[in-house]
């Protein structure tokens, strides 16, 4: 009898079922859009926050003391230095997938018509054989993406026969009257050396006034072969957290050994960091705080603007079930009078309404996620253009939410339909 007074409840109320799981539907498909993208866009935000730059930088244990101490320049010279031989070490460390570029330095100062420069060797597109079997290209290429190549191009080291090429920043290049394709020479006490000017760079900053060679020219003209002034890392982070913040404050020494295994395990900066200094010998490794900061409050911003919009959604489709299923329940008020005249007690006949409304919210929420589905695909190709993985995680927190939103919309009409008095119904008041 249950099923047959179903059966026809759901027939008779087809457009009314049909707007209901309509209703539903777009709810689901904006959590689960929502959802999943809150839950993919970390490693997408980073890597569209990589592009402005390194969030580590790797110096000497020595320079950094000093640094420390005395409140050194960075850019001043230090006898300190770090041996080229290990760079590869930095991925093999516990988070060697979140490591996506790295770049060594080496500085100098160099003679150039006169007038003393400052030199900086590094790496461009340096293809790296790994220990681990893999390989990659790195270098200042991607780690330095916002610069203004002017005229001419980046240097190209795989590409290039020769390491003595230099590109030139633009307020040096246009006091010096420097282009592309002209060579310069450039004298310091271990030698001169002739490059061949691959390219003007302007990157709006103190590097305008430098000049960019490769890492063997600036050790060969700095007298520092297989040694460097530091190592900047781009690298995927977690947001800090208490047990980061207790960590970089105090020190892993001050972790229990299960927040240490919490700590090490999670990558926080402080956690890379620390991992890149033990493989690096007699290094410091620390964040550039300003970019790791923002890149924790961006992430935290719009975890937190994707919980809001999929509440607000789920809160407008709680409205909506709410406004239908009165009115369902007051066009039945005649059908409800009746089963109550007839025997029917107040938990049986909300039993019947209640399973009429999650059946129609299961198909609605099914079609919703297939719906939600397909925006997180438009939005992920539209704004980091690349696909958003779907979460397996995110099917039952959409049903939980789906089942509380029709059952929070169906309050008012349930305590309605409790209170229906089947004597006044039947006789029209």
């Amino acid at each position: 009898m249950f099923f047959r007074m179903l059966k026809g409840a759901l027939f008779r109320q087809k457009s009314k079922m049909i707007m209901i799981a309509v209703t539903i539907a777009l709810g689901a498909s904006l959590a689960t859009a929502m959802l999943n993208i809150m839950f993919d866009v970390g490693d997408k935000m980073n890597q569209e926050l990589k592009t402005y730059g390194a969030n580590i930088t790797v110096v000497p244990k020595t320079s950094s003391v000093l640094n420390g101490l005395y409140e050194m320049d960075e850019a001043e010279e230090t006898t300190a230095s770090l041996k080229e031989e290990e760079l590869g070490k930095i991925k093999t460390i516990f988070w060697a997938f979140n490591i996506v570029d790295f770049a060594p330095f080496v500085n100098t100062t160099a003679s150039l018509n006169g007038a003393q420069v400052k030199l900086v060797g590094t790496w461009y597109n340096h293809h790296l054989a790994l220990p681990t079997g893999e390989e990659l290209d790195a270098g200042v290429t991607s780690l330095r993406s916002w610069w203004d190549i002017r005229d001419g191009k980046w240097i190209d080291e795989q590409n290039t026969d020769s390491d003595r090429v230099a590109m030139v920043g633009a307020a040096l290049a246009d006091r010096l009257g420097v282009k592309a394709g002209d060579t310069v020479t450039l004298q310091t006490a271990n030698g001169s050396e002739a490059l061949t000017v691959s390219g003007i760079f302007d990157a709006g900053g103190d590097e305008d006034e430098q000049i960019y060679t490769t890492l063997a020219a600036a050790q060969r003209l700095s007298g520092k072969q297989g040694q460097l002034d530091s190592i900047e890392v781009s690298a995927l982070t977690t947001p800090d957290n208490e047990l980061a913040v207790k960590a970089a404050k105090e020190g892993p020494a001050s972790l229990t050994p299960r927040e240490y295994e919490t700590w090490y395990c999670t990558a926080y900066v402080s956690s890379i960091c620390y991992q890149i200094q033990e493989v690096i010998s007699d290094s410091v490794a620390a964040p550039v705080r300003q970019v790791a900061d923002s890149e924790g409050n961006i992430m935290e911003k719009t975890e937190l603007l994707m919980i809001l919009i999929t509440i607000l959604s789920l809160l407008g489709s709680a409205l909506g079930i709410s406004n239908l299923v009165t009115a369902s329940v007051m066009e039945r008020s005649n059908e409800i009078g009746l089963m109550k005249a007839v025997g029917a007690r107040d938990r049986q006949v909300t039993g019947l309404v209640l399973t009429e409304i999650l059946i129609t919210a299961i198909f609605g929420g099914a079609v919703g996620y297939f719906m939600g589905y397909g925006f997180a695909q438009i939005i992920g190709h539209t704004v980091f253009n690349s696909s958003i993985e779907m979460k397996p995680m995110v099917i039952p927190i959409v049903a939980v939410l789906i089942v509380i939103v029709t059952l929070i919309g169906s309050i008012p009409a349930i305590r309605m339909m409790q209170r229906l008095r089947p004597a006044e119904v039947l006789h029209g008041r």
